[in-house]
């Protein structure tokens, strides 16, 4: 009879957990599945305005082979590599300081931490915003009115009208947002470091310069594997700081392939290949989270 009510109860608490975990399945695969699957079918159809409700020629990989022999296209892929190097670099120099500083024990670290972590919280779109009147072309740009009131230049800049002055209004823009984040996860990372090693180090006479890099660095090493995958992802991905800011222009200098795919899509009405588009961005980022997965094994072992 015991026997009985444990296999009963056993049963419950597994229908019970499968009733938990039914509605986060339902929500990837309507949210997540099969739009993926859709766009992988779409980008070897010949989907267009015309044809998105009727009959859709199968093309095979000519969307690929159209879309990687446009100018704009490849400009777009160097545009995003470009992008998010830069931008991870100094994301990641700037939060491993802030984290090492904010690691150390004075009266108004957690405030500061705190605060810093507001920048990221706010919305991508208010904070593009922000950024947008902060690089304005004329005077009421408070980056040019700045400038100009230090004598640094004497009349304002175009910033966001010409093409290496908006992506660098960009890539400003986006290692301001991601900076708390790699702080974020440095100081976790840092805080969990055993103290017993640095001891150590001190009583052998080493010096901080050396600590840092001996100890500090290699026992961080799974935290920043993740901390560049993670920030290489964001960053890669990035589309509305884009399109709020400059979309794409001027003459598309500072097009993406998230925004490339966007125009091809809503804009020339060619679904078929902004979704080759698309599934580029998600080829590149499977190989970089490939690599992550191969890193952190050989950490574990």
């Amino acid at each position: 009879m015991k026997k009985h009510n444990y296999s009963v109860n056993t049963i419950k608490e597994k229908r019970a957990g499968y009733a938990f975990v039914l509605p986060a399945i339902i929500f990837l695969l309507l949210l997540v599945i099969y739009p993926l699957f859709y766009n992988i079918t779409m980008s070897f159809r010949d989907v267009t305005l015309q044809t998105f409700n009727g009959e859709q020629e199968f093309v095979g990989l000519q969307n690929y082979i159209d879309v990687l022999s446009m100018p704009v296209v490849r400009r777009a892929i160097f545009n995003t590599i470009f992008f998010t190097v830069v931008s991870l670099i100094f994301q990641f120099i700037i939060g491993f300081a802030l984290a090492l500083l904010f690691s150390q024990k004075y009266a108004l670290a957690k405030i500061s931490r705190g605060l810093l972590m507001v920048c990221w919280l706010i919305p991508v779109i208010v904070f593009a915003s922000i950024w947008k009147w902060i690089f304005a072309g004329d005077t009421s740009g408070i980056l040019n009115y700045i400038l100009m009131q230090i004598h640094v230049i004497d009349e304002p800049i175009s910033w966001l009208t010409t093409p290496n002055g908006a992506m660098a209004a960009l890539i400003i823009s986006n290692i301001w947002r991601g900076v708390p984040f790699n702080m974020l996860l440095l100081a976790t990372g840092i805080t969990t470091l055993p103290s017993d090693v640095f001891e150590a180090a001190v009583v052998d006479g080493a010096s901080k310069i050396q600590s840092f890099f001996k100890i500090t660095v290699p026992l961080l090493k799974p935290t920043i594997i993740s901390v560049i995958t993670l920030g290489f992802i964001n960053t890669f991905k990035v589309f509305d700081l884009i399109f709020v800011m400059t979309k794409g222009g001027p003459l598309d200098s500072t097009q993406i392939l998230a925004t490339e795919s966007y125009k091809m899509s809503f804009t020339n009405f060619e679904f078929g290949q902004g979704a080759a588009v698309a599934n580029i961005m998600l080829i590149l980022m499977l190989i970089v989270g490939f690599v992550n997965l191969k890193l952190t094994e050989k950490e574990g072992v």
